[in-house]
């Protein structure tokens, strides 16, 4: 999404006293527009109450309540209570796959999660950052791609703009900077394969 251009920034004291100048203060523009915005709250609403005291197994009713906030989920898709999901509608995930307790899927950019695959409890999929060289640090959004059959082990983080292939297993704690093959066993900060996984049935 284009952001539009701010407004002329308001004169800042530093500036009014005759201090040395540093350019103008950046003026905030939020990326999201009216509509985003009301829908967001909305989903903080449902998810704080229908979504998170619902009963243990009661997959089927919060996959409804997010596919009425446009995520795309196949079937016998199996979401933890606690788990937190922001922006559901930049949100899909294919048939048979889990997310644990206390998992974060943070889709401030597309998070796709393919087939039989498992985001553990803790785990963390942040699909948003930030400009560093503005001060306006603009909000940027690469996706996150999970394929299939892959396991997400407990509190494991993977950053923006990460592809990890099919059949890959990312063991706890790890933290995912940058694309993973498929069909290894990746570990540590930053995660790298240490060995390939590999299927015996």
């Amino acid at each position: 999404m284009t952001e539009s251009s701010p407004t002329t920034p308001v004169e800042s004291p530093a500036q009014s006293d005759g201090a040395t100048a540093r350019g103008p203060d950046p003026v905030h523009v939020s990326p999201w527009t009216r509509g985003e915005q009301i829908k967001r709250q909305l989903w903080y609403v449902v998810q704080a109450t229908l979504f998170r005291f619902s009963l243990h197994n009661a997959y089927r009713w919060r996959a409804f309540l997010l596919r009425l906030f446009g995520a795309r989920l196949e079937p016998n898709v199996r979401i933890r209570a606690s788990a937190r999901i922001e922006v559901p509608w930049n949100l899909s995930i294919g048939s048979n796959s889990s997310i644990g307790d206390f998992a974060i899927v943070y889709c401030l950019g597309p998070i796709t999660i393919g087939r039989n695959s498992s985001v553990s409890q803790y785990a963390h999929l942040c699909a948003g950052t930030h400009e560093t060289n503005t001060r306006r640090m603009l909000l940027l959004r690469p996706p996150i791609t999970i394929g299939d059959f892959v396991w997400i082990a407990t509190d494991v983080f993977v950053g923006p703009g990460v592809t990890i292939g099919d059949r890959t297993l990312v063991g706890a704690r790890s933290n995912v900077f940058s694309d993973l093959p498929p069909g290894v066993v990746a570990v540590g900060s930053p995660a790298r394969p240490i060995r390939p996984r590999e299927f015996v049935d």
